[in-house]
């Protein structure tokens, strides 16, 4: 079993001091970059992160999950700014929906594969974390995420993985929720509490293609990102078909 660190907070949204919340995200990097695997606490669900060949592959294992469903990146609008080829405004659009809108989402775009921040990215992990050109990346999905994403880029270290749930069983809010099967796979757990956007009907975050707005999976509010794209930029988000 891993070892569960306690961050004292009833909720994801609560805030705890912030010299404690750099040393949990740093001491889970220290065990993704030592090859191990990390149950982290986000806004929209736990997720089991890692960055390692070996460590991506039990992850896949643990999760009973298929290869044809890639990990995802889990960064913030400004390393999507870095790694997705997409124009200006697409750019614009992903940095309103996080910085001013406040909203969870995750983009799917064409990456830079050859970008300094994946260039020491084992080939595996990056095929397992990318499809037909693309790459999905997790954005503002809370305090974790947040300073996760700040270390990552200082310390050159990117970290994929996806929720923490068996394939197709429903995100996870709580760590004591994670299956047996997925929580002996992992080397360290952070339990922040129950996950702000916690609901009955087992979403996590919304993904949107960045090429079209078409979306490829509904997810925490959805809605709300739909009205702040058709204010913000007349754009009109494309349902699922």
């Amino acid at each position: 079993m891993p070892t569960i660190v306690q961050g004292g907070v009833a909720n994801t949204a609560d805030l705890v001091p912030p010299p404690q919340l750099e040393r949990d995200v740093s001491r889970a990097l220290d065990v993704i970059a030592a090859g191990g695997i990390a149950i982290i606490p986000l806004d929209l669900t736990y997720a089991i992160v890692a960055n390692k060949p070996d460590a991506i592959r039990r992850i896949f294992t643990a999760k009973n999950r298929s290869y044809d469903k890639p990990c995802g990146l889990f960064g913030s609008w400004r390393i999507s700014q870095l790694l997705h080829d997409v124009d200006a405004r697409a750019h614009e659009v992903a940095r309103v929906l996080a910085d001013e809108e406040g909203l969870p989402f995750s983009i799917v775009a064409p990456f830079r594969r050859d970008h300094p921040f994946l260039a020491g990215v084992d080939p595996f992990v990056i095929q397992s974390s990318s499809k037909n050109g693309t790459m999905d990346m997790v954005i503002n999905g809370g305090h974790w995420l947040v300073e996760l994403a700040r270390q990552s880029v200082a310390r050159n270290l990117p970290v994929f993985g996806s929720s923490s749930n068996r394939s197709l069983q429903g995100s996870k809010y709580r760590l004591d929720e994670v299956e047996p099967e997925v929580l002996s796979a992992v080397d360290i757990a952070f339990d922040y509490g129950l996950s702000r956007y916690a609901t009955p009907l087992g979403l996590s975050s919304t993904i949107i293609d960045f090429r079209d707005f078409s979306t490829v999976r509904i997810g925490h509010r959805y809605d709300e990102l739909k009205s702040a794209l058709a204010k913000r930029f007349g754009i009109t988000l494309q349902d699922p078909a």
